[in-house]
């Protein structure tokens, strides 16, 4: 459907024209604006842009003065901490290409997306678990330098102070040499250091793993242009038009890209500031609202429902919120409704995916909404809907399709995969669309709604989890004959993944027993819910275990 063939209610007109640019050409551009405004509040203690830039400029001389050359992957495996703004800037203003990493990864999983992606250094912080992990792959890949922030040196002096006397346990042991450099050590003098020039339309930015269909995870190329122009596309959903006195509740995970584009590079677009929490805890979450009168919040829907369930949303005052943005999964229709009924405050739903740089759609903030939807398309951004069986033709017009987005946000493709190009995207009329994997329908005001999914990848609260990397785990106990993870339905996560396997002849292993020993080895977000045990799978005509028909036959 053409987007003139209904009314556009979003603030900005579709055919608004934005001017890519370098993300840390944005960030000077806001800083040389007001440069003492906020950026991040912190625990408590409050860094301006410019603090965050001059600390971006000196890590970019840092590196290069350590011999990070453009293009070279620096890593990030940081919280939400204040470093990882000036860690993203100054890597991208170096030149190197900056490469997400979640915080939640097992030793396994970080190692394997270091070698996959080629990360040279890797920033965390002196956090014993990140470090653990962190220090535990410094020894055993290619990764050349690990670079360790303080997080007492990020805090208030008197919380810091605190920290370092009477937290110890709290503070990770670090000996610190050649190979494993502190972040203080790693800031440079700016002022000599001859930073590369930025090609916009062909320079990447950001490395943003994914998932694909065999459940290794893919880095989406993301450039300077697509990232610069996604987040401009989402400031233009803001109608209230006091961009720069905005405040979002910065809950969300930075590694992820919804956190990426929805929090981080808007609030540097526009002048706005984000008060952070290193992760999601609902009781702090609330304090953060109250202390800072945060005006956005963009979330995941399991965190709205556990600030329901929190006893102090009642005696909390979050009256300043204008919007809150769900995305990442879909949001239970009661718990939109029982949120909007406790707070008085605004839910709409949104749409994207790490390959279009986090948002494809969203409701309006203001004005009309259709619940249990994800919105109309941003600015900019066009879609088909290709036949489920048959991509190469489009659905038949009003039925459900494969939805494909066209549009400035869109990846390139994935790192060294250009073998993947034919199945990730489809040419119509001149025009590359990124095949998402969703089934969707566009009803006749232009609101999109999602109403299947072609991928097994399960949502779980906003993360993708990868059936076959869990049952590849589960597949290594000496009990198990054959296993096959699906996702069910949960109130509160969205989906939970569920194990139903099959013993190996005269094993006496108990599904209790499997669920523990599998959760021991998992991400936080890949844990099980239930193992059942089957006397058999579900298989196809040829042999192959039948994901599908298993899903039918239990009512996934």
């Amino acid at each position: 459907m053409d987007v003139n063939s209904y009314a556009y209610h979003h603030p900005t007109p579709w055919e608004a024209q934005f001017t890519p640019a370098s993300l840390p050409d944005m960030l000077a551009a806001t800083t040389s604006k007001n440069p003492q405004a906020p950026f991040l509040h912190f625990l408590g203690r409050t860094y301006s842009y410019a603090d965050i830039n001059e600390e971006a400029r000196r890590f970019a001389a840092g590196l290069i003065a350590s011999g990070i050359r453009k293009g070279d992957r620096v890593g990030l495996f940081l919280p939400n901490v204040p470093i990882y703004a000036s860690a993203y800037y100054g890597a991208m203003l170096a030149g190197a290409i900056v490469v997400n990493f979640s915080p939640l990864y097992t030793v396994e999983e970080l190692s394997w997306q270091v070698a996959d992606s080629g990360t040279r250094l890797l920033v965390t912080v002196d956090v014993p678990e990140l470090f653990g992990t962190a220090s535990q792959v410094l020894e055993t890949s290619g990764l050349e330098t690990l670079v360790v922030g303080s997080l007492a040196d990020m805090l208030p002096w008197y919380k810091g102070l605190a920290l370092k006397m009477l937290g110890r346990s709290k503070i990770a042991n670090v000996d610190y040499g050649e190979d494993i450099r502190a972040w203080r050590d790693m800031l440079a003098d700016p002022s000599n250091a001859e930073f590369p020039a930025v090609d916009v339309a062909e320079d990447i930015a950001l490395l943003q793993y994914t998932g694909g269909t065999t459940g290794r995870p893919k880095g989406a190329m993301l450039g300077h242009s697509q990232l610069s122009m996604n987040a401009q596309q989402t400031a233009g959903l803001n109608p209230f038009g006091t961009a720069s006195s905005e405040v979002f509740m910065g809950a969300l995970p930075f590694f992820h890209v919804f956190a990426n584009t929805a929090l981080l590079n808007h609030a540097m677009v526009t002048g706005a500031s984000i008060a952070m929490v290193p992760r999601f805890e609902a009781g702090q979450v609330l304090d953060t609202i109250a202390k800072y009168k945060t005006t956005g919040f963009p979330g995941v829907p399991t965190m709205f429902q556990a600030l329901l369930d929190h006893p102090k949303l009642a005696k909390t005052d979050v009256s300043s919120i204008k919007v809150c943005i769900s995305g990442g999964a879909p949001m239970p229709a009661p718990v939109h409704t029982r949120f909007e009924e406790v707070t008085g405050v605004r839910v709409v739903e949104g749409y994207g995916l790490t390959e279009s740089s986090g948002v494809v759609s969203a409701n309006p903030y203001d004005g009309v909404r259709k619940k249990g939807t994800i919105g109309q398309l941003v600015m900019g951004t066009e879609v088909v809907f290709l036949d489920k069986e048959d991509p190469t033709r489009l659905a038949p017009e009003g039925e459900p399709g494969e939805l494909a987005v066209h549009g400035p946000q869109v990846m390139r493709g994935y790192w060294n995969r250009p073998d993947t190009d034919d199945e990730t995207f489809v040419t119509r009329d001149g025009k590359r669309y990124l095949r998402t994997g969703d089934v969707a329908v566009m009803d006749e005001d232009g609101f999109l709604k999602i109403v299947d999914r072609i991928k097994d990848m399960i949502a779980v609260g906003g993360f993708k989890v990868f059936p076959s990397q869990v049952e590849d785990v589960l597949l290594q106990h000496e009990d198990v004959k054959e296993v096959l993870v699906i996702g069910q339905p949960d109130e509160y996560r969205g989906e939970c993944p569920y194990a139903y396997v099959v013993l190996q002849p005269g094993a006496t292993a108990t599904a209790g027993e499997l669920r523990k020993w599998l959760n021991k080895r998992v991400g936080k977000h890949e844990r099980v819910e239930k193992v059942v045990l089957r006397e058999d799978l579900p298989k196809t005509i040829i042999g192959k275990l039948d994901r599908k028909a298993l899903r039918a036959e239990v009512g996934a």
